[in-house]
């Protein structure tokens, strides 16, 4: 199969129609909802773990593992895991690593010291490492390059959006009124749904022809990922200027380095150069990982503005959160009709520009709840910019290549917005604390984090191509 224009998927009767049948809505939702709930479990933790630490006896020095090791294989493996789904079949890994998800939350529910907590967060990370490129390249591969794919990448950035929101918001709801450890046990049944119904509507998705895993370039590109991702949480617990943090940042650009050198030599890369030389993959996730980077960063700065500055409480702030929810759902699903009016590359401008001025004008809030109007005004803004970009990004970087690749493409977007998940709260962090004046710090934060977004358009705008409109034929979803 081949995903251009014109591109047949295999529903059981040729071409994919017009407007989906029921059997490929069933697909969308299943898929959706395994990304929404893999969007939900990377924030839900986050209010309860000093709770967690409490709990379990974690030392404050090694709190901070419990996102650590999830961040760690979550980004370090997805690339790796993005080409074995190629390899090997997307449903069977994305279901192998749904069971594993499953598993290792029901263990993380039930732990019952530190070691055996990290030890599911590790499997954790593994499984969305697995699941997420796997979906994303069933989501991809299951309707035609065009106003279909876009729309279902629309609804999957929105859900995934909101699903951030949504942890944080759960992860509070469920510690104050229950246990910290239903924010692991609820994963449990929604895997479980999903796996008991995706074998029955998704079909098996396999190139003909099986090539050799590139085992060279795997470990080089793993092990770069995982010094890199290491390293860039040492510097947000030690500091940029820690002797640690900068040599595993180091050791990462070297093994990145060497990932380029073997893949430029070898028969079956695992990521082949010329398509990293391709300027939709190329920029299209420099712009993922900007727009990563900065909205996830910011809802870290507005955190600590609203618990630190204003004094909310962990679950009031989680609460305040739910504006710039509604405003990731709204952008999500106006961004493929934007797309489809214009052209990725304007809709990526316009969605930068929206959120860089969105992202300033929070340089106006004081020290009382009187900004909070501005507060929610602004993340609202925001979060429709923001994922103007992010829907952007995921078709311009799964654009013009073949089915036997789109493994490999979403594996790459997958490792984008990880690492701009990873990136951003240690960025953010260390120019805040830099002033004394926690509100200053704030402040100056939020002028880096814009002049980031501001570069993230730019940067679309000189080197992306320009496209024709992506309203190729009417579809609906």
């Amino acid at each position: 199969m081949s995903v251009v224009e014109g591109a047949r998927v295999d529903t059981g009767a040729g071409e994919v129609p017009a407007r989906l049948d029921g059997r490929l809505k069933l697909v969308l939702v299943v898929l959706l909802v395994a990304q929404f709930m893999l969007a939900v479990d990377f924030s839900i933790l986050n209010v309860a773990l000093p709770v967690i630490g409490d709990g379990l006896g974690f030392s404050l020095s090694n709190l901070q593992w419990i996102a650590t090791s999830f961040a760690l294989c979550a980004a370090g493996f997805t690339l790796l895991f993005g080409r074995v789904a190629d390899l090997f079949g997307r449903r069977r890994l994305f279901l192998v690593g749904l069971a594993v998800l499953g598993l290792s939350s029901l263990a993380g529910g039930l732990a019952t010291s530190p070691e055996m907590l990290i030890v599911a967060r590790v499997f954790q990370g593994l499984a969305t490492a697995a699941v997420t490129p796997a979906g994303l390249s069933l989501l991809t591969t299951s309707f035609p390059e065009g106003p279909l794919r876009q729309k279902a990448l629309g609804l999957n950035g929105a859900l995934m959006s909101a699903g951030f929101t949504t942890g944080a918001i759960l992860g509070g709801v469920l510690t104050d009124l229950f246990s910290w450890r239903w924010a692991f046990f609820i994963n449990v049944p929604v895997a479980l749904a999903v796996l008991l119904i995706a074998p029955a509507v998704i079909k098996e998705s396999r190139p003909s022809v099986r090539p050799k895993l590139d085992l060279p370039g795997a470990t080089a590109v793993t092990l770069g990922l995982l010094a890199l991702i290491y390293g860039l949480t040492q510097a947000g617990e030690l500091g940029w200027g820690s002797g640690a943090a900068l040599g595993w940042l180091a050791a990462g650009v070297v093994l990145l380095v060497v990932f380029h050198a073997v893949e430029s030599k070898t028969a079956s890369p695992l990521v082949p150069v010329p398509v990293l030389r391709k300027k939709t993959v190329a920029w299209g996730n420099i712009a993922g990982l900007i727009a990563f980077l900065t909205e996830t960063s910011l809802v870290f700065l507005m955190t600590l503005y609203l618990q630190e500055v204003l004094d909310f409480s962990p679950l009031t702030a989680g609460l305040s959160f739910g504006v710039l929810g509604i405003g990731t759902v709204i952008g999500g699903s106006i961004a493929p009709r934007v797309i489809g009016a214009t052209s990725t590359r304007t809709t990526l401008i316009a969605g930068g520009l929206l959120q860089a001025v969105a992202t300033l004008s929070l340089i106006g809030l004081g020290e009382t709840s009187g900004s909070m109007w501005l507060l929610l005004v602004a993340t609202f803004a925001g979060g429709v910019g923001n994922m103007l970009v992010i829907v952007g990004f995921m078709v311009t970087a799964t654009t013009g290549l073949p089915d036997h690749e789109q493994g490999m493409a979403t594996g790459l977007a997958t490792m984008t917005q990880q690492i701009g998940i990873t990136m951003g709260t240690p960025i953010m962090s260390a120019i805040a604390a830099a002033n004394s004046d926690i509100h200053a710090g704030i402040a100056t934060a939020v002028i880096v984090n814009t002049a980031i977004v501001v570069l993230g358009t730019l940067t679309t705008a000189l080197f992306l191509r320009n496209e024709q409109p992506g309203n190729q034929g009417n579809s609906a979803l």
